[in-house]
């Protein structure tokens, strides 16, 4: 946790083409709609510096959802061109402690130790559940049947309106 930073922080991960991105862009339209501010933080996860110009890209899907602060941050580049060795992600967030948010989304991180919704797209994906933590929710393209076996929350990627609804709650008692 962020010394000093009390605004909930809620992390999306899963291997690329899972949905992320997708998924942060509903919880900050959703978010937004019920009235929170929300900011976002995306992990570059595809190698080498953010692109200066983001039109199209993630982070630009952020700010149209609704997100009042995005960053993205990749090979030591936080996308407000502050150069520094490397960032890491408390770093980053504790720019988000000077802003009036009332939940970070973060995109990527995967080793992070924040809550975590973790995304499942095919079999392989399953790995991932072993090799993190704080695990608080899974979303699956696969058939839940399969995943009865984990003690998380799991909402098939086609419930939004379930999943959207359980966050609202889990966000509400994360805050207090």
């Amino acid at each position: 946790m962020v010394v000093g930073v009390t605004t909930p922080i809620l992390q999306v991960v899963g291997y690329q083409n899972s949905g992320k991105t997708t998924l942060v862009e509903k919880l900050v339209t959703y978010f937004t709609n019920e009235g929170l501010k929300i900011g976002t933080m995306k992990h570059h996860g595809h190698g080498g510096k953010p692109l200066a110009n983001d039109h199209g890209k993630d982070t630009d899907r952020h700010r149209k959802a609704g997100a009042i602060a995005t960053g993205i941050e990749g090979d030591g580049t936080l996308q407000l061109q502050v150069m520094k060795q490397s960032w890491s992600l408390e770093d980053l967030l504790s720019f988000y402690h000077l802003l009036p948010l009332d939940l970070i989304v973060v995109e990527g991180y995967k080793n992070e130790a924040y809550p975590k919704l973790v995304m499942i797209r095919k079999k392989d994906d399953l790995e991932l559940l072993t090799k993190i933590t704080n695990i608080v929710a899974i979303i699956s393209w696969l058939d839940l049947e399969e995943l009865k076996i984990y003690e998380q929350p799991i909402f098939s990627i086609h419930q939004d309106q379930q999943l959207l609804e359980w966050l609202r709650c889990y966000v509400r008692d994360y805050s207090g």
